[in-house]
């Protein structure tokens, strides 16, 4: 009750093991232990692609999000703050989603620093597999954060600087309309998650257990729907 009670209601630690009964040192102790059994309990990427297409998925849907968090100490090279996202204005880490395509999520990457562009990202943590999924007849649906991302990642087609879209030829235009429309949907779930757990809005912990908490909440999304 202790965890639940956290990642459903951001409860304080503090409260949630006074009324546990247990120490604030135990509770914490208590927390991090939940957290591991629960994302233990995650597939793998592997595992969730192999899923797709034994259930004649047609394609799989990427996304990005930022989870907000505390602050954590570090630079990059260029001494900008490591965990702070300046397209989010805000501290966190930045995960990778996978969603089916009528939105449920599927699968959540390891943690990077927000500083991290989706991109890079997704070239660390899901864009081998995909790869070799889309040689198997499964693509992926990304928007244009993901362009040059590689063979088999479907995303629109940037306009040319500085004109409209409708410079674009027209089979080009219609090509990024289905591909906007039907990836919609996957990029509700990153959204929907957050929404129903709500430490998702704002983790208190350390930002390097975003990846772990993330699958924790993915988990219990899909024992308590």
């Amino acid at each position: 009750m202790l965890v639940l009670g956290w990642f459903r209601e951001r409860g304080c630690v503090h409260c949630l093991a006074r009324d546990a009964g247990v120490s604030q040192t135990t509770g914490y102790r208590y927390l991090h232990e939940g957290i591991d059994v629960l994302a233990d309990q995650a597939q793998d990427l592997h595992q969730v692609l192999n899923r797709c297409r034994r259930e004649g998925m047609t394609h799989v849907i990427l996304d990005g999000t930022l989870i907000e968090s505390d602050r954590l100490a570090g630079v990059r090279d260029n001494d900008n703050d490591l965990w702070f996202s300046r397209r989010h204005e805000a501290f966190g880490g930045n995960v990778q989603f996978l969603s089916a395509p009528d939105g449920t999520p599927l699968w959540v990457s390891d943690v990077e620093p927000g500083s991290t562009p989706g991109i890079t990202a997704a070239r660390i943590h899901a864009l081998p597999a995909l790869y070799k999924a889309a040689a198997d007849g499964l693509p992926t649906l990304a928007d244009k954060g993901y362009i040059g991302a590689g063979i088999g990642i479907l995303v629109p087609v940037r306009r040319p600087k500085g004109r409209s879209e409708k410079a674009l030829h027209a089979d080009t235009r219609t090509t990024n309309n289905l591909i906007r429309g039907v990836r919609t949907l996957g990029e509700r779930a990153a959204a929907e998650l957050k929404q129903r757990w709500r430490i998702l809005q704002h983790v208190t912990l350390s930002p390097s257990r975003i990846g772990d908490i993330v699958r924790g909440a993915l988990v219990l999304n899909g024992v308590w729907k």
